[in-house]
């Protein structure tokens, strides 16, 4: 067992990988959006105030785009090592980089804890609270913020239970979760009248129930993979913290940007829009993230293929799964994009009866995602040069979407309408210039990859690219 699954990364045809690592990453991260979907549509149906819920928790995206950029920071970087280091056959490594997840995910989170407690009313002020909504998001963020900690590593082992060859078990671990959350949440908001608080608890106490299962895979001494049975299971080996920190420092910038560009945009559309306009991106992010997911779901498979047979110099497979998943990714976005355009009004409807919030959030997701198709390709493109430990252009390619091209768009198109539309058509506009800048970097990579032969040493990739 200590190496006989990571090996058919590198000698399954690329296509049955695809299928076998993908499918139950899409449906994991499928099931992971509608975990964060199912809340939206309680709280928006909350009697009385659920349209200004629905605009608190809009507030709460750039701190938990800030939460999330962390745990990103830690589990990418460690899943990507992970990925190599088993392609490699080095095991003993690879458990090390584990037992560093483990340390490093409590520490960001307990410091992210602290930081977000002593100043969590200012913080969603300056993320566009008003007196109206800032108690709703103060209400639902202080529950997610105590149990940060927990967030981070099981959704940072979950990712390495799926880079180690286990896609199946993490899937299963997140549709308990999800299902777990989604029976919880009427209970918690409703039954026991708690309202976005109950939400917001429910999300905590299954992520927890799935962590502990997650624990007791990794503490199974059998496995190729796994943790130490005692304090050393808390060591940190800086060497090694600094190269999974290095490798995870690309998605942790696009996350952190993330949280940048929202806070211009919340305080755009509460200028220009009102509290109303905030509560209609919060619905339309929920939709448009679902198609998002599910391409994440696709990089995550692509992820352990790629690093597995990078790591074991097979160039040519590294090739063509990132031809095949850019193709499916695609796709799907197409999907997006007709639902958005034509399917507009019943989508939204899912999450608020107010019609004032419908109307607003239905032209906003038409508006929004016209350009939806082409973004799938950049998202992959730049998960591969992540997924190849080519840090500097993945940095490069998850920031200039958001903050070279999106970010200025905000600022200047709002006045020029002189509306919120602005705001929405500004996505479309930097998907566009972000697809082009991607497609460069993209035909040098796959031109010198397809340079290389098996067994050639990968170094030289850094000097022509």
């Amino acid at each position: 067992m200590a190496g006989a699954i990571p090996v058919e990364l590198g000698t399954k045809p690329i296509g049955q990988l695809i299928r076998q690592y993908a499918v139950p990453g899409i449906i994991a991260m499928t099931a992971s959006s509608l975990y964060n979907m199912v809340d939206s549509i309680y709280i928006g149906h909350i009697p009385d105030v659920g349209s200004l819920a629905i605009s608190g928790l809009a507030v709460t995206f750039p701190l938990m785009n800030i939460s999330t950029a962390f745990g990103t920071l830690v589990g990418v970087g460690a899943a990507t090592m992970i990925s190599v280091l088993l392609g490699q056959k080095n095991y003993a490594v690879a458990n090390k980089v584990l037992s560093n997840e483990v340390t490093l995910n409590i520490l960001t989170g307990v410091i992210f804890t602290v930081v977000a407690l002593l100043w969590m009313d200012p913080i969603l002020r300056f993320f566009g609270a008003s007196d109206n909504t800032l108690p709703y998001a103060r209400d639902y963020m202080v529950i997610i913020a105590l149990g940060n900690a927990v967030t981070h590593l099981y959704f940072g082992l979950n990712s390495v239970i799926r880079s180690s060859g286990n896609p199946k078990i993490a899937m299963g671990l997140t549709l308990f979760t999800v299902i777990s959350n989604a029976i919880l949440d009427p209970i918690f908001i409703f039954t026991l009248g708690m309202g976005i608080r109950g939400a917001a608890l429910a999300t905590v106490l299954c992520q927890l129930m799935s962590l502990c299962y997650t624990m007791w895979f990794f503490l199974d001494q059998k496995k190729f993979l796994h943790l130490p049975r005692s304090r050393k299971i808390f060591r940190i080996d800086w060497r090694i913290a600094k190269d999974s920190l290095s490798i995870g420092m690309g998605p942790f910038l696009m996350n952190l940007a993330s949280c940048i560009v929202v806070l211009f945009i919340n305080q755009q559309l509460v200028k220009w829009g009102g509290d109303l306009a905030l509560g209609a991106y919060g619905i339309v992010n929920r939709i448009s993230f679902l198609f998002v997911m599910i391409i994440m779901g696709f990089n995550q498979g692509m992820q352990p293929i790629a690093g597995y047979n990078f790591g074991a110099r097979q160039y040519a497979r590294v090739r063509e799964v990132y031809v095949k998943t850019a193709g499916w990714a695609t796709l799907v976005c197409i999907v997006g994009f007709v639902v958005s355009e034509l399917f507009s009004g019943p989508t939204v409807s899912i999450f608020t009866s107010d019609p004032a919030l419908h109307d607003l959030a239905a032209k906003g997701l038409r508006k929004m995602n016209i350009a939806f198709p082409i973004i799938g390709f950049q998202m992959v493109t730049t998960n591969l040069f992540q997924c190849l430990g080519m840090v500097r252009k993945s940095i490069f390619l998850s920031l200039s979407r958001q903050l070279l091209f999106l970010l200025p768009c905000i600022y200047i198109l709002p006045p020029l309408l002189e509306s919120e539309a602005g705001v929405w058509y500004s996505f479309p506009i930097s998907d566009t210039v972000a697809a082009i800048v991607t497609g460069i970097f993209a035909i040098g990579l796959l031109r010198n990859l397809g340079s290389l032969k098996d067994g050639d040493d990968p170094s030289i990739l850094g000097s022509q690219i």
